[in-house]
């Protein structure tokens, strides 16, 4: 069942690499995100994820689906409250499921927005989690 709970990885949260006190920001939430991974958020940053935030973030998590459109657009939107240093988890349905964004599409979003492509990190059964990143150059 999405959003279930994994009792086998209770912090499967943990491979985003997020600790307690950092700001973020989640963006795209809807009924048919993993609930239990966005409670191993919170527990990992020990604190809410904030919808509008009013000082520069650490990082965000950005729930991207096919129909919300084009992947830069979610991305740009999602830097303007990032801090300089601070990285996207962009989050995107698996192979199969209803939402799927083809690989390329993320890809030529990424670029697009002026991005970069890090390391992907399964975190859910029914969503996949790859981190975005300004370029070298681009993080103050």
């Amino acid at each position: 069942m999405a959003g279930s709970p994994d009792p086998g990885h209770p912090s499967r949260a943990a491979a985003l690499g997020l600790s307690p006190g950092q700001a973020v920001q989640e963006l795209g939430w809807d009924d048919d995100v993993d609930e239990g991974l966005r409670d191993g958020i919170m527990d990992a940053i020990d604190g809410d994820l904030v919808d509008e935030a009013l000082e520069a973030v650490d990082a965000v998590v950005l729930w991207w689906r096919e129909e919300d459109g084009d992947v830069a657009d979610g991305l740009v939107d999602a830097l303007h409250d990032l801090a300089g240093t601070g990285h996207i988890w962009l989050l995107t349905p698996k192979v199969g499921r209803t939402g799927y964004v083809d690989p390329a599409d993320i890809a030529e979003g990424v670029s697009t927005a002026g991005l970069t492509l890090a390391n992907p990190v399964n975190v859910s059964a029914d969503w996949q989690a790859q981190k975005v990143v300004r370029p070298r150059a681009g993080r103050r």
